[in-house]
């Protein structure tokens, strides 16, 4: 299983219809592959869509995207003013994405790039850690590129709303499992509020 991560951003006041179209388009979109999640930004860079979808394998994806489907891609108003694309290969302790998966209100994007040749090692301290991390909440999503931006690794945390990220947030991080032990092979780390589009299935 690979995920392609899609951002765009969009002209300031596009976000809405963007997503409108986007729903229209999508049943017809969905007949070939499904649909793994839909986001806009709400903290971070502002006026970006972020949609991901999960193939089986390159090929697979290569296949979906060169299938006609009519209305899709949805259309943009010319709106779009940069569009990025990585693929993630999920982590082994990474629950699939896709399906109704009513997890959170907003979700938080964090990327960390790290220094490369530690990606190996990086995973095997998350995946220690990441049980007693969601002793707290789960976790929605956690992968490291193939394709893109390399190096990096993200992980995807839903919450009810910003005082409860805050709060589990600062109980977490009394635990001596938490976070991993990752910092010395830290590089940069970003973050981004996510809200869920109506229909996101993953929401």
């Amino acid at each position: 299983m690979i995920y392609e991560v899609r951002t765009y951003t969009l002209k300031p006041g596009t976000v809405a219809e963007f997503e409108a179209n986007f729903a229209k388009a999508l049943p017809a979109r969905e007949k070939v592959s499904p649909l793994g999640a839909f986001w806009h930004t709400d903290i971070g860079p502002l006026n970006q869509v972020i949609h991901v979808w999960p193939y089986e394998s390159l090929k697979h994806r290569e296949e979906c995207r060169a299938t006609k489907v009519e209305g899709w891609p949805p259309p943009n108003g010319g709106n779009i003013l940069n569009m990025e694309s990585e693929i993630y290969n999920p982590a082994e302790f990474m629950r699939p994405m896709g399906g109704d998966q009513a997890l959170g209100n907003i979700y938080e994007m964090r990327s960390y790039t790290y220094q490369p040749g530690t990606m190996g090692e990086v995973l095997k301290r998350w995946a220690a850690a990441v049980p007693h991390r969601e002793e707290y909440s789960p976790l929605a999503a956690g992968m490291y590129t193939e394709l893109g931006g390399l190096n990096k690794w993200v992980h995807i945390w839903p919450y009810k709303d910003l005082a409860e990220r805050n709060q589990i947030r600062e109980e977490a991080g009394k635990s001596e499992h938490w976070p991993p032990p990752t910092r010395e092979f830290l590089v940069k780390q970003e973050n981004k509020i996510l809200i869920p589009a109506s229909f996101s299935p993953m929401h």
